[in-house]
């Protein structure tokens, strides 16, 4: 085989004919192009995907855990709603309640601290003993209002 081109082939060929050795410079440079476009779509769809997750570690939300688990069942089961609601727990702000809770009851632990409270159940024989006093009391007044000066 020589290179030489045939007398009756056009001289003038464009550039998407390949050649007589076989190689096919258009192919490779689609080739390439295809994987690059496949793997820069793939990446767009991941940092898409993560939106809501890395909405929600930015701004240290409470229910980051939440956002990240709904992400990953929108990402394994292609229910498109857990991604939604992902985003939009990710875009609230839900109220704190726990650290609000958390230092009342320090403060009432301090307080039970300082303040000298007998045990349960030593509370409830003192306000029996009392509550028997009181009887004994209220049944003598009776008792003198019945038999009184009549």
């Amino acid at each position: 085989m020589s290179e030489r081109i045939h007398p009756l082939a056009p001289h003038n060929l464009p550039f998407f004919i390949s050649g007589p050795d076989g190689s096919d410079p258009l192919m490779v440079a689609m080739g390439i192009f295809l994987v690059a476009t496949v793997l820069w779509v793939g990446t767009l769809y991941w940092k898409l995907h993560s939106l809501p997750e890395r909405m929600a570690h930015r701004t240290h939300k409470l229910q980051f855990e939440i956002v990240a688990v709904l992400g990953l069942i929108s990402l394994f089961t292609h229910m498109h709603i857990f991604w939604i609601a992902g985003l939009l727990l990710a875009m609230i702000d839900l109220p704190d309640f726990s650290t609000p809770m958390r230092s009342i009851a320090g403060s009432v632990e301090r307080i039970a601290d300082t303040i000298d409270v007998p045990p349960f159940e030593e509370s409830i024989e003192t306000a029996a003993v009392q509550a028997d006093g009181q009887d004994a009391r209220l049944h003598a007044a009776a008792k003198q209002e019945v038999h009184g000066p009549a």
